[in-house]
């Protein structure tokens, strides 16, 4: 093939990646209903166990969820509804990363709260599936990755809104193999994409207190995409946000210094695009006290989404330890949840729960082996100090 038929064809492979983008802005235009839990007369929670560890940590979870959540289970108010079929075993059968069924199951909640799935590597002798977080994150329209970090003994209280949908991870598996010497993948900017993560992260700021919300990119060098998404969360703070500052970080220097207390002096709610969010919030995780301690939010205007944020852990299994796999990290999750669905009440106390159990307390640590707490011995650790907190 000679060089003009390349570009020709590359060109016109790029154009279809155009033409997709628009019509998805058209889309995320219309999307603009927001649902209120409070005019529900019931409250449909999905839960999705996942692979791996996924299963064995949830079931920790929803025993944590059901003390908490007691009266408005008994009462109907709100419903746990086990969603089956997201086994890396189903997906391989239908060569699906989200069989047809379990997301129309899916759309029946009003909430999902999941454990980790698999999400094939090349090498691993399972099919090329594409990852099935991705799909179920832009599929539901879940914009808004949530993940609150939080180090009382250094004064932390840090929560990310990473953008969810966009940036590297759009095309991530629609980049241009243009000829064997040139591969090209894409990074994605939307007005509307920036402008609804902004306003997420401005909202969260003012109804919780929050005077600072802190920008991470790298504008400096990826200067049109980066740079008008730090132009979009400027405009947006300084016309409809104007009593909360806004700051802004370079991505290399904020994974290498936030635990530099003057250097995040002031940091309170941090917004990043998508790529730079899942690596910063994964390195302020390993700071907290690693990823089986951290959960993250996946919020739309319709539907949320609620899980840990590590992985399935496949050496604790192949070794017989997933039994002692740490569960803070979906415990937390459900808390999140609990919250979204207007019981921030029941987060607050398995807050403090966990800020006993984990830090103050600590009677019992999960470290993942065997002398020490497993999930379940962690997790009637966790209830008994909630019931101590109810009683008092």
């Amino acid at each position: 093939m000679d060089r003009e038929e390349i570009i020709r064809q590359a060109q016109e492979a790029f154009a279809e990646r155009i033409r997709s983008e628009l019509d998805r802005i058209e889309r995320m235009k219309e999307d603009n209903e927001i649902k209120d839990f409070s005019k529900l007369d019931r409250i449909v929670v999905g839960i999705l166990p996942g692979d791996g560890i996924g299963p064995i940590i949830m079931e920790q979870a929803l025993r944590v969820v059901k003390k908490l959540l007691a009266p408005e289970l008994e009462s109907g108010r709100v419903e746990l509804r086990t969603i089956e079929g997201m086994t890396i075993e189903h997906r391989v059968e239908t060569m699906q990363s989200l069989p047809d069924e379990v997301f129309e199951a899916c759309k029946q909640c009003d909430v999902l709260v999941k454990g980790p799935f698999v999400t094939p590597r090349a090498g691993d002798g399972l099919p090329n599936l594409v990852s099935a977080n991705s799909l179920l994150r832009r599929q539901l329209q879940l914009f808004a990755a949530v993940r609150p970090i939080r180090i009382p003994e250094k004064g932390i209280d840090w929560t990310f809104f990473r953008e969810n949908i966009e940036g590297e991870y759009i095309l991530g598996n629609k980049g241009i193999q243009v000829n064997e010497d040139l591969a090209i993948d894409f990074k994605v900017c939307t007005r509307p994409g920036a402008e609804r993560i902004a306003r997420a992260a401005f909202d969260f700021a003012r109804k919780n207190g929050k005077k600072n919300v802190t920008v991470v990119t790298k504008a400096n060098i990826v200067k049109l995409v980066d740079g008008n998404f730090v132009q979009t969360v400027h405009r947006i703070g300084e016309t409809e946000y104007p009593e909360i500052e806004v700051t802004e970080k370079l991505v290399d220097a904020m994974a290498a210094k936030m635990m530099d207390p003057e250097f995040s002096k002031g940091m309170e709610v941090i917004v990043l695009p998508n790529l730079y969010g899942d690596i910063v919030t994964d390195v302020a995780a390993e700071h907290q006290g690693g990823l089986g301690s951290a959960s993250s939010s996946n919020i739309g205007n319709k539907y949320a989404l609620f899980e840990a944020i590590h992985g399935t852990a496949p050496y604790l299994m192949s070794h017989g330890r997933g039994p002692y796999a740490n569960p803070c990290s979906l415990i937390r999750a459900m808390g999140e949840m609990m919250a979204h669905i207007g019981y921030g009440d029941r987060k607050a106390i398995l807050e403090k729960a966990l800020d006993i159990c984990t830090v103050t307390e600590k009677k019992l640590v999960v470290t993942t082996l065997p002398e020490d707490a497993s999930a379940a011995e962690f997790t009637d650790y966790l209830l008994e100090t909630i019931d101590k907190l109810q009683s008092n």
